[in-house]
């Protein structure tokens, strides 16, 4: 079995992440680069505007967001790890089905928590479906008073909440944002999603677009990133198998798709990658754990806590920075505070970001 270093890990890995630079990055089709991704965190939509830009050409933010408005190849929503993605809408007819379910059930505490038993959820989210139908986009506060109005309880986090499961269950996506706020609409009224898959199939796919963004990764890293058990996890690199090659990463096996075969002859030793990474970056999600990319005297800095993840400047697939935006004197500029002293080489690459 092949030994990789900690580099050749993180040079295979920001390769498969469309990170490598302009030449090798990814296609300049929004919804393709998605599916090449399996998605991007939109917790922070200008984030994972962001995210999308920097590995691709010519996607810049207001590209992104006309395509999911306008054309609606892709969309925003809620999936992996119940959180908010940027997603191919091609995707969502296997991925919610899949993924949804999971994260409905996690919930349910919660919901008790609102007052929300499983009939009302059920009514809450027929409701929701019925008004969208019949109307314009909706803002949060336009959906929980047409609930109010049906005696749904819709006071606090519930409106959140009932809105997000009928994200999981494929009723509703973000819709153009109104006067700075988001709206919701309904998906099958937005916009066409792909076929549905039978669930063993759905996480053999699950798995496959996983390890081509990720690899070389293993089942736990699969969970962590999806939110899948971790049964359900290996159970998907088992189905797929035969299509896998295994590494070892110095502490255990790892797997990638095995048409990168090739990839693992290319030197990192070649070139300096620099990349200004914005907050709740995929890859430094993909992962159960970031001591690979992120050195642990500065992982504090990176992720301080309270859910937060800092934009990072990254070298090489090693974070050795943070960076933000800032006005100075109207201008947008980003200030970079870097964790030790850049070398000279990697100033001109940090320099044409």
């Amino acid at each position: 079995m092949l030994v990789l270093s900690p580099a050749n890990t993180r040079y295979l890995r920001i390769r498969a992440q469309h990170l490598l630079p302009k030449e090798d990055r990814g296609p300049d089709d929004a919804g393709q680069l998605l599916k090449d991704l399996c998605g991007v965190q939109a917790q922070e939509p200008l984030a994972a505007l962001l995210a999308v830009h920097v590995r691709s050409q010519g996607l810049t933010a207001s590209r992104v967001e006309r395509v999911r408005v306008q054309e609606r190849t892709i969309v925003r929503t809620w999936c992996m790890r119940g959180t908010l993605h940027l997603l191919a809408t091609e995707d969502l007819g296997w991925l919610l089905p899949l993924l949804g379910p999971v994260f409905v059930r996690k919930s349910r505490r919660r919901y008790t928590q609102l007052g929300l038993d499983e009939a009302t959820c059920v009514a809450a989210v027929r409701a929701i479906r019925s008004v969208l139908g019949d109307q314009d986009p909706m803002t949060r506060a336009e959906v929980a008073e047409h609930l109010a109005g049906l005696g749904i309880p819709a006071e606090g986090q519930a409106p959140y909440h009932l809105l997000r499961r009928a994200g999981l269950e494929g009723v509703i996506c973000f819709g153009p944002d109104r006067d700075g706020k988001p709206t919701y609409v309904a998906l099958a009224d937005w916009a066409p999603v792909g076929g549905a898959l039978a669930r063993d199939a759905a996480l053999a796919e699950l798995t496959r677009r996983y390890l081509a963004a990720f690899g070389p990764a293993r089942p736990e890293d699969l969970a962590a990133w999806s939110g899948l058990s971790l049964r359900e996890a290996r159970s998907g690199f088992e189905v797929i198998a035969a299509e896998l090659l295994e590494v070892d990463l110095g502490d255990a096996p790892a797997w990638l798709p095995r048409t990168r075969a090739s990839w693992l002859d290319e030197s990192p030793e070649d070139r300096v990658v620099v990349r200004l990474l914005p907050g709740y970056d995929p890859y430094l999600l993909g992962y159960r754990g970031r001591d690979l990319a992120v050195p642990q005297q500065f992982a504090k800095r990176v992720h301080p806590g309270g859910g937060l993840l800092r934009p990072t400047l990254l070298v090489n697939g090693q974070a050795a920075g943070i960076w933000k935006l800032a006005r100075n004197r109207g201008a947008r500029i980003v200030e970079v505070e870097p964790f030790e002293e850049l070398g000279d080489v990697c100033l001109g690459p940090l320099e044409d970001q």
